[in-house]
């Protein structure tokens, strides 16, 4: 597959490298596996044998141990990709200065980014399958679609690893990886893993809302259709280019004549200098 495409052509070369170098260090990938088990087991079963089961609306409940094990496993496809893509392609590339070595035999950037990827990839579906398999072995697979479940941690596995990569080339030092848990902390904590998401709808309606200002109140729907047809609009601060419908001019009477202001000049108007009104 990755042979068929126009670029990266030579990244199963770099695969194949680290296929070699965590030959003798597979204790490395195999402790990946426990957290995600020790989540589940001191969460799902520790804290579910608290919370009981979680309704899922239309007269339909489960354990809470099955209700977290299926984000944890998304959670597991994420941190195994993305912590690949960022650590250890860091180390790589400020320090074990692989990629200077990488990149003078004939693979390129786009063979090594390619590989990089793929690599951190497969190290996430590997953790997702572990994960599926515990679950299983736990008795918290009710469905059988839950097969189903592998190939979504692997395209989040997919996206973790792209972003990482492209995030690593922009770190210049160990303290910038605070963002990374910055960032993967509430995604984990926040995407209905450990609750349903209809449970931060109380947090969202304690939000302070913003009031509207009055000074804008002419971006109101209908105010400014009102203005422009010559109707009173909503009382307020009228603002340049607004219509507004003016009100019938005053008639003045002199003697017993009564003057339209519309059409005559003064009397309504001031009067020229040196004249003098009518008696």
């Amino acid at each position: 597959m990755i042979a068929s495409l126009p670029f990266g052509r030579r990244a199963s070369r770099l695969i194949e490298r680290n296929l070699m170098v965590y030959r003798r260090g597979w204790i490395i990938i195999f402790s990946g596996f426990f957290e995600p088990f020790f989540y589940l087991l001191g969460i799902g079963f520790g804290i579910g044998s608290l919370v009981g089961n979680v309704s899922l609306g239309a007269g339909h409940s489960v354990p809470y141990a099955v209700f977290v094990a299926p984000a944890l496993m998304a959670g597991t496809a994420m941190n195994g990709a993305l912590y690949d893509s960022t650590f250890n392609l860091f180390f790589k590339l400020r320090y074990a200065k692989t990629y200077d070595a990488v990149l003078a035999t004939p693979l390129g950037v786009a063979d090594v980014a390619l590989g990089e990827v793929t690599w951190a990839l497969m190290r996430g579906s590997l953790y997702s399958l572990g994960f599926l398999v515990v679950m299983a072995a736990l008795g918290l697979v009710i469905s059988p679609w839950a097969l189903l479940a592998l190939p979504a941690a692997t395209l989040i596995g997919f996206s973790s690893a792209a972003v990482g990569t492209v995030a690593t080339t922009f770190m210049r030092k160990w303290q910038d990886f605070d963002l990374v848990i910055v960032v993967t902390l509430p995604l984990l904590l926040f995407s209905a893993t450990f609750f349903p998401a209809a449970g931060l709808r109380p947090a969202h309606a304690a939000l302070p809302r913003r009031r509207p200002d009055p000074r804008t109140h002419d971006r109101q729907p209908g105010s400014g259709t009102a203005r422009r047809r010559g109707l009173p609009g909503p009382p307020g601060r009228v603002r340049p280019g607004d219509h507004v419908a003016s009100p019938p001019a005053p008639a003045v009477e002199i003697g017993q004549d009564r003057v339209d202001c519309r059409r005559g000049p003064p009397p309504c108007g001031p009067a020229p200098l040196g004249s003098s009104l009518p008696l």
